[in-house]
């Protein structure tokens, strides 16, 4: 017999398919009825208040939805990403690809033809069908309402919650502008919500563990898992978020006696297939329809590597035969494996006056060109002329010390102990000598990662790491662009710091050698999973390397909560149709408040308990049902807010709107708690009803009135800007920056 933890079974915190029938202070239950408070509404107006709840939501996101009819903001990004899925014309982007994949289809399925090139923002969609792509947004965006509502009346079983949470959502002018466009915003959200709800629905059916309802919530919350994660990597916030709830109920089942260790491994073995497996499977699988998809050179050739481009119909490498290994006399191209590296590269022009050594320029260029070519030569003596059928081949293995002779200039790859032009703690590197004639500089010690001495080197497939044999430097492209007199080509460094980075390691790409036998380049085709290893790799430096465009609007992560500055979707000036995306203040600082709220209780409660203050039963109540009700919306919040503070790429404002979600739901859950608490106190149930209704009524009709006055926000206006006090919306500029 096992054990039972002290207290186990007493306070725990639901999770996706809770193992036991009793439920904790954490599970949705309801509460009994106190004296003086409202009675609960009748089960027959909930259908009612769901479909009104729903019908308003799809009336908010549907209205004006073919406005403005040009291209808005990131749909620049994600209208054009759509049209690559329907040409097949490979693209990279920072982001996995569920939600591009299915902008892309829908676009498809309502006829667009994928011809429209999304330029820039404000060019006009003319004859071309970009409603079906905003329409499918616009639907995944309703169905945000109608999710939080059920998730709401799962936690707390309250009718009123649910609609504040609903009303919230329905009547915040930042919803409403996220939804109506082609971004992955909407798409992200339904999956997050989707997740959420599973969850707590699965929780619902925790005194029916494995029945059909249980495995169903429980199979859906890890596809809506897998679904918010292959959207956006900020998904992994939401997987996060279960899988700590998870874990909190299976620790809670292992400290119950009545279950057996074979039950207990039946509950482990359940979540490990539904919310590990399964959700793997999907995204596994999402990836492996867009490589499939998407199997026409683009451009996002250039950020992959070689091997993966020579599989892509119409990329020079395609369908090309070369030799496999490399030998001394081949003329060679290298590719560098950071993100858009570019090639080794040489020309004529030298350094400028000042800049280190003036000897010929060697840099990375991001196109194919003849002075990318560059021969593979021993340390001293001279490779045979490839023309020469009596030479012997002599193939160059690893641990080899080489030279490199640029084929155009005849000059070799050289450096010295000269600061690099940009980058002052990296080595220059230069061209130098006459005709393949230099000097000890020119030697490099060439070898491949994770080979043995001796090993041939492939082209494409192996990855090489060039030293320098007289300062110990290491070969790389600093990703820096030089200036004019460089052609604004990228810098390439030696470092003296030998950590190892893709900046410093190469592939050999083009291979010319006729003594060798050529090969199909289908033989160093790489694999499934190292094309989405690869894939991975990149997107993850992308999104680390992310960086505001000229005059974009970005923020910081204190900015959101209190509505600090917005984002322009739409024009400029007074004569242009303009959409502003900015949260119904109202609503938001009303969010703000609750959340000081909850944590004003938390941290109250904790203080009297501490402290042995015995509290009546009205606060019990209430820190009952607020704490423990609001537990999990609270961590929902902290989870997708928090992280932004440690990111260190560029942060924009729609970054907030998933932990909105969460602090609308709390703002559900405590006022409707904080209402009844009150209420509570007075005896006369006549009185206390009308304090309750009363309360949710001034609530509801303070979110629709500040709707009214903000919607011009989300459904565009024209006019004179509210900074001039002619405008209808000046009255409306409460924060000086927002630039509406």
């Amino acid at each position: 017999m096992r054990r039972a933890r002290p207290g186990a079974g007493a306070s725990r915190m639901p999770a996706a398919g809770g193992g036991r029938a009793e439920p904790g202070p954490l599970r949705q239950r309801e509460s009994r009825q106190r004296p003086g408070r409202p009675a609960a509404p009748p089960a027959a107006a909930r259908p009612a208040a769901l479909a009104l709840v729903t019908i308003l939501s799809f009336a908010s996101r549907f209205h004006r939805l073919a406005e403005p009819s040009h291209v808005c903001w990131d749909e620049t990004h994600f209208g054009k990403m759509g049209s690559y899925y329907i040409n097949r014309t490979f693209f990279f982007d920072v982001h996995p690809p569920l939600g591009k994949m299915l902008i892309g289809l829908a676009g498809y399925l309502s006829g667009y033809n994928g011809t429209f090139p999304f330029q820039k923002p404000g060019d006009r969609y003319e004859q071309h069908n970009y409603m079906g792509m905003r329409g499918f947004c616009a639907f995944l965006g309703s169905c945000l309402v109608p999710f939080a509502y059920l998730t709401v009346l799962e936690l707390s079983k309250s009718l009123p919650a649910a609609l504040l949470t609903a009303f919230i959502l329905i009547f915040d002018t930042g919803c409403i502008t996220l939804s109506q466009y082609i971004l992955l915003d909407p798409i992200l959200m339904f999956f997050l919500m989707g997740a959420v709800l599973s969850m707590v629905k699965c929780n619902s059916c925790a005194d029916r563990p494995f029945s059909a309802s249980w495995w169903f919530w429980l199979s859906l919350t890890g596809m809506n898992l897998a679904g918010a994660m292959g959207v956006k990597f900020v998904g992994l916030f939401v997987v996060l978020f279960v899988g700590l709830n998870t874990i909190s109920d299976l620790w809670d089942l292992l400290g119950d006696l009545s279950l057996s260790l074979v039950m207990f491994g039946k509950h482990l073995l359940a979540r490990v297939l539904c919310l590990i497996l399964l959700p793997l499977a999907f995204y596994v699988t999402m990836f492996a329809v867009h490589f499939t998809v998407l199997n026409k050179s683009g451009p996002g050739d250039g950020f992959f590597s070689s091997a993966f481009q020579s599989q892509l119909i119409g990329n020079n490498l395609h369908n090309i035969s070369i030799p496999e290994h490399l030998a001394y006399g081949s003329v060679v191209t290298m590719k560098n494996l950071r993100m858009a590296g570019g090639y080794l590269h040489s020309h004529w022009h030298l350094y400028p006056e000042g800049v280190g050594a003036r000897q010929q320029q060697v840099t990375a260029y991001l196109h194919k060109d003849l002075n990318n070519l560059w021969i593979i030569k021993k340390r001293y003596s001279d490779t045979a002329d490839l023309s020469d059928p009596s030479s012997p081949v002599e193939f160059v293995r690893h641990g080899d010390i080489i030279r490199l002779e640029h084929k155009e200039t005849s000059r070799n790859l050289h450096s010295h102990r000269h600061e690099a032009p940009l980058t002052k703690k990296h080595f220059q590197v230069t061209g130098y000598g006459i005709n393949g004639t230099g000097d000890s500089n020119d030697f490099w010690r060439i070898e491949v990662m994770g080979r043995k001495a001796e090993k041939l080197i492939k082209v494409l497939r192996s990855q090489v790491q060039l030293t320098h044999v007289a300062t110990g430097c290491i070969l790389g492209s600093s990703g820096k662009t030089l200036p004019k007199w460089g052609w604004e080509q990228v810098e390439v460094t030696c470092t003296p710091y030998l950590k190892r980075s893709p900046n410093s390691l190469w592939n050999f790409e083009d291979h010319i050698n006729p003594k060798l036998p050529n090969i199909s380049l289908d033989v160093l085709k790489p694999s499934f999973v190292e094309i989405l290893l690869e894939s991975h790799m990149v997107m993850i430096r992308g999104n680390s390397g992310l960086k505001p465009k000229d005059n974009e609007v970005t923020s910081k992560p204190w900015h959101w909560p209190v509505n600090y500055q917005g984002l322009r979707f739409s024009g400029v000036n007074e004569t242009d149709y303009r959409v502003y995306l900015l949260g119904n203040p109202v609503i938001w600082w009303l969010n703000l408040v609750t959340i000081g709220l909850y944590l004003l209780i938390a941290v109250s409660t904790a203080v009297a308990l501490k402290r042995g203050v015995q509290l009546t039963s009205e606060l019990k109540e209430l820190s009952r049902v607020v704490l423990h009700g609001g537990a999990q919306m609270m961590l929902g919040w902290l989870l997708h807010y928090l992280p932004f503070f440690m990111m260190g790429r560029v942060l924009y404002f729609h970054h907030y709107f998933p932990a909105m979600l969460f602090s609308s739901m709390l703002t559900g859950i405590t006022w409707d708690t904080l209402l009844k608490f009150c209420a509570g106190l007075l005896s006369p149930s006549t009185t206390a009803r009308k304090l309750y209704g009363g309360g949710f009524l001034a609530l509801f009709l303070l979110i629709v009135y500040s709707f009214y006055l903000f919607h011009p926000l989300s459904y565009g206006m024209i006019g004179p800007m509210a900074s001039d006090p002619s405008s209808p919306m000046a009255g409306l500029r409460w924060m000086d920056s927002w630039e509406f």
